[in-house]
């Protein structure tokens, strides 16, 4: 189901909560917003369509990729660059990591570990920031 994007800083600002096999709907609602905003959206995070939960799905290119319980397990070449947010306004400077290695439990709630370069990996890292509570 496609849902509103949510657009409170002091709601996306909160720490988001472990997924469960009861959050996969979740999952698929990622995929239908994700969908719905495919013209200016990349990547999403569940808190942006308000569950604070963590899971994310990232654009890949011809596919996108549901994560739930994303960890950052590796990172290297650090740079700086500009985002912008579908829930906010504008475009604010960060720092990233060029490559990175994420672990995640997929659909079928089996553990995956993909390794993520340049553009995929910045809207990786993002979404992952989103489930801290940082905004950028």
């Amino acid at each position: 189901m496609v849902k509103q994007i949510v657009r409170d800083v002091f709601f996306l600002g909160q720490k988001s909560e472990p997924a469960t096999k009861e959050d996969l709907q979740v999952g698929r609602d990622l995929q239908d917003t994700l969908r719905a905003n495919r013209d200016r959206c990349v990547g999403m995070a569940a808190n942006m369509i308000g569950v604070k939960k963590n899971i994310i799905i990232v654009n890949m290119g011809a596919v996108d990729i549901v994560m739930f319980n994303p960890v950052l397990v590796r990172g290297s070449g650090l740079y700086e660059t500009e985002e912008g947010c579908l829930s906010l306004d504008g475009v604010r400077k960060t720092t990233r990591y060029q490559e990175i290695e994420v672990e995640y439990l997929d659909f079928n709630w089996k553990k995956q570990k993909i390794k993520l370069k340049d553009w995929s990996a910045q809207i990786a890292q993002h979404e992952m920031d989103h489930l801290s509570g940082r905004v950028i």
